[in-house]
């Protein structure tokens, strides 16, 4: 799949599931929502540009605030983001995948700007926007499949 198809797929979907793993190398996956976003705004062609995908602590129903994915990052920042789409047409199928370097940025202009690119994607987020920390990966690399090609 090329590039650019990966890309534009990946920024439609809803969720994704962000793999970490901490200084002892166990995986975990957990479901995230997402903003995909570029170094200096939303445009994905301008010059020197960066692929970013941001995440971020919500006030959704935690058993703790201390949360594994914040450790791991901070242990080791190479993660991956997978979306999906599966439906019963299995000629609609497809997948993408992310890889990149992640960092956990507590508060400050990059963590509300991660967290208004999510609150512009999410209406859950338009007036109760995360107000924990952010997650901001670099994309080193896009993959993907679809069905269609």
């Amino acid at each position: 799949m090329p590039e650019s198809r990966a890309r534009e797929l990946f920024a439609v979907a809803r969720v994704a599931r962000l793999a970490t793993a901490g200084a002892e190398g166990a995986p975990r996956l957990v479901p995230v929502t997402f903003a995909t976003a570029y170094d200096g705004g939303h445009d994905p062609e301008a010059t020197g540009s960066r692929d970013l995908v941001v995440t971020a602590v919500d006030h959704k129903p935690k058993s703790t605030t201390d949360l594994r994915r914040l450790r791991d990052i901070r242990d080791e920042p190479r993660v991956c983001l997978l979306a999906d789409h599966y439906e019963e047409d299995w000629e609609r199928l497809w997948w993408v995948r992310a890889d990149g370097r992640a960092r956990v940025v507590e508060d400050g202009p990059e963590r509300d700007q991660a967290a208004a690119w999510l609150a512009a994607k999410y209406a859950q987020y338009r007036e109760r926007p995360p107000a924990g920390p952010a997650i901001l990966v670099e994309i080193d690399r896009w993959s993907g499949w679809s069905y269609a090609g």
